[in-house]
């Protein structure tokens, strides 16, 4: 049963006050002064004070029976997870060679600080990305252009069936969101030009960036990637997952000795490229990471000389820069290409990136010294710690110190002296290897130290002074939004910082509230997932991300949708949605690191036989249209907007108790529960809507509701199946007749993406920009 805590008094200080004045009048009538100023009615306001202050303290102490019995359930509070991310490091201002920063930095968003995870060479160039975006059946006119084009240089067009136009586009978020390396290119890959500094000056004509070169040949070229962080999915197969490696290759140019480009048997240009080793510990494809290339030596990070002007960009060499000054500040290209069976989406690439966490250290705080007895507590002053991060150090009056480390279970430690078993031989007790002593076991959400009793594990010694350092986190506040963190006061002058996209990963600590719900699961599954209510558990309690629901759907898998749980045995579909989107607020979405953060949680915790497939939710755009009648006295701006918050609450993915544990009985059936938000594979029906609206205080009567689903037309009901949820893309409440649907879109908007095809062996041609 759910301990609630009963409160001892609620009374506060102004009742107090109130109730002991009521009081006076009996007992002493001829006390007939209650001004403010009288001095009776100040040491009642006094006494009251100091009565608020005791009940107060009364009060907290159920809090602590709580807290107590969590503990001796064993069943600790999650803690705080820290968020990390990625930044760039740009040597806008700075002078001309490579700073090689270590690991550790700390930068920071507003009060919110970060440390660098990785050291680098900071390059002194520039990096502009680009991509070759496919022109999808260019017209007669266009190739008529291009035909007497190459006529008037006497060069022979390739021919209608030979090309593939294209344009050159920048990886921008001004310009594309994302790109995709398979669909939305001609060649596969995404090109980084090297460049020189808009403030750098050129050198020696012959070669006007040698210097740079000099600069760059040999060092460490260490790349960021962003791939797209949209709504995906995870799936967890019962034999383990296999991770795909190589799937990108990183190249630069090989130029040979004369600067020329070679040409293949159609004398049509054919540049060989270098392929650099990559470096990373991360699967580019799906997270946010950095990748280390080593660069060749200076002479030879270069690019091709006397390009015709017909051939740059053609075929597999760079884009062309249509920028003449940009051009002549190029320094070499770096070439990233996918292979044909990569999902390879990008959002963001950039150079000099490192990785970050939102973490804080502790050096050498001072503890209470020992004092010998067993079971010794020690509360560290910052909390919630990150577990793994926690050192204890003892130095005793003799000057000899004693490091200490961390254990889950004190239980599995040695005694303090060795005790030899009365039933084994000598031979067993001079073989027997004793576990670890100089232990302690950490309570990371409280920041508690626990150490030995002597029998399991050592006792901290009489007189010795303690010492710990640790690190700990700021939980949600570490997810920042792109480009806050800014500042870093320990780069060189001259040098900026930006994260290119949002920090990810920060969790605050389980409440007390929460955790209570948890015993009775815990208890029952063990961390375990067997039943429905285990997955439902468990995953709530994911480390690193704030869930607003889970929905657990047993033998159903979604890509069989509309069947119904039931039909995919062995299979367990998890429909989790984030507490927060700061994109889409109303309809949060599960991006890439949330489902990779659950599914790591999930993981070593289902059977060996599970299909685990982690979902977001599939949103169904409605438009919603009411009309009503005001009664009278009330304002019909007040009403408008009381019947829209209603209808936007009742078709809301996420409810009060979203991402709660259910209280019903362990081996009940499970019901749909509106509180947590509009229940799955439920249709929403305008008859439905109008009773909701018809609750609404200051409503009479509903004229109509008008439902449609994104550019269709008008129905009663919108059948919702699988993981679909209603999405409200607008609404219009009005006195009368309701609007019309049209009316309410605007119009609307059709569109489709990019025509798929099947691969050609075309020839890749640059659409050159007019000029005047």
């Amino acid at each position: 049963m759910p301990l609630a805590p009963p409160p001892i008094d609620d009374r506060r200080y102004a009742q107090l006050v109130e109730d002991t004045l009521a009081r006076a009048s009996v007992h002493t009538p001829e006390w007939t002064n209650f001004n403010q100023s009288d001095p009776g009615v100040t040491l009642v306001q006094l006494f009251s004070f100091l009565t608020e202050n005791l009940l107060y303290r009364a009060n907290l102490t159920p809090e602590r029976n709580r807290l107590k019995f969590l503990q001796m359930l064993r069943i600790p509070l999650a803690s705080a997870s820290a968020a990390q991310g990625l930044i760039a490091i740009d040597n806008a201002r700075g002078e001309a060679r490579v700073e090689t920063l270590p690991a550790d930095l700390e930068v920071r968003a507003g009060a919110v600080p970060f440390r660098t995870q990785l050291g680098l060479d900071v390059l002194p160039v520039e990096a502009r990305v680009y991509f070759k975006r496919r022109i999808e059946d260019p017209s007669q006119e266009l190739l008529d252009y291009y035909r007497l084009l190459y006529a008037s240089y006497q060069l022979p067009f390739p021919g209608e069936g030979n090309v593939q136009l294209y344009k050159t586009l920048a990886l921008d978020r001004k310009v594309v969101d994302s790109v995709d390396l398979n669909a939305d290119t001609v060649d596969r890959s995404l090109w980084i030009a090297l460049l020189a500094r808009a403030n750098d000056t050129p050198g020696d004509p012959e070669d006007p960036w040698k210097h740079l070169r000099d600069q760059l040949g040999g060092r460490t070229l260490t790349l960021g990637l962003v791939p797209a962080l949209d709504a995906t999915s995870a799936q967890l197969l019962p034999a383990g997952n296999a991770q795909s490696r190589n799937l990108l290759r990183f190249e630069l140019p090989n130029v040979p000795a004369d600067g020329r480009v070679p040409r293949d048997g159609d004398d049509r240009p054919a540049p060989a490229y270098r392929q650099l080793e990559p470096r990373t510990d991360v699967d580019l494809l799906s997270v946010p990471g950095v990748v280390q290339l080593s660069l060749p030596a200076a002479d030879q990070l270069r690019v091709w000389r006397d390009i015709d002007p017909l051939e740059g960009g053609v075929g597999a060499m760079p884009p062309s820069l249509d920028d003449p000054a940009l051009a002549a500040r190029a320094i070499t290209w770096l070439r990233i290409s996918a292979d044909g069976a990569a999902q390879a989406r990008l959002r963001w690439a950039g150079i000099n990136a490192t990785p970050i966490r939102q973490i804080q250290r502790i050096a050498a705080e001072p503890l209470a010294d020992g004092d010998g007895r067993p079971d010794q507590l020690r509360r560290l002053s910052r909390r919630p710690v990150l577990r793994g991060s926690v050192n204890v150090l003892t130095r005793l009056g003799d000057g000899s110190a004693q490091r200490w480390s961390e254990i889950d279970d004190l239980a599995a430690a040695a005694p303090e002296v060795p005790i030899a078993d009365p039933r084994g031989s000598a031979r067993d007790a001079a073989c027997a290897r004793p576990g670890p002593t100089d232990v302690f076991e950490l309570d990371p959400e409280a920041g508690e130290l626990r150490f030995g009793d002597g029998l399991r594990g050592r006792r901290l010694p009489l007189g010795a002074r303690v010492f710990a350092s640790y690190e700990f986190c700021l939980g949600a506040q570490g997810n920042v939004a792109e480009a806050a963190i800014d500042n870093a006061p320990q780069l060189p002058s001259g040098f900026a910082v930006a994260n290119p996209v949002r920090t990810w990963g920060g969790a605050d600590a389980e409440s007390t509230d929460s955790g209570e719900k948890q015993v009775r699961r815990y208890l029952q599954h063990r961390d375990r997932m067997v039943s429905v209510d285990d997955f439902e558990s468990i995953a709530c309690r994911a480390p690193g991300v704030q869930i607003g629901r889970i929905e657990v759907l047993p033998a159903f898998h979604p890509d069989l949708a509309p069947n119904e749980p039931g039909s995919a045995p062995g299979v367990v579909t998890v429909l989790a949605i984030p507490r927060h989107d700061p994109g889409q607020p109303d309809a949060p979405r599960a991006d890439r690191p949330f489902l990779n953060a659950l599914c790591r949680h999930l993981d070593p915790r289902r059977l060996v036989t599970t299909e685990l497939v982690v979902r977001g939710a599939d949103y169904k755009g409605v438009w919603i249209s009411v009309g009503i009648e005001a009664a009278a006295g009330y304002a019909i701006a007040q009403v408008v907007d009381d019947v829209k918050r209603r209808l936007r609450d009742a078709l809301a993915p996420i409810g009060p108790a979203g991402a709660m544990p259910r209280e019903a009985a362990l081996f009940a059936p499970r019901t749909a529960d509106p509180a947590r938000g509009w229940p799955l594979r439920t249709a929403v029906a305008s008859r439905v809507l109008l009773a909701e609206v018809a609750r609404v205080s200051g409503v009479t009567s509903v004229a109509d509701v008008l439902l449609a689903e994104g550019e269709r037309s008008a129905s009663d009901v919108i059948e919702m199946s699988g993981l679909q949820l209603p999405r409200i893309l607008g609404i219009s409440v009005v006195v009368g007749d309701p609007l019309p649907i049209d009316a309410l879109r605007g119009g609307g908007n059709s569109g489709g993406g990019p025509s798929g095809g099947g691969a050609k062996p075309l020839l890749p041609v640059p659409i050159v920009p007019e000029t005047c």
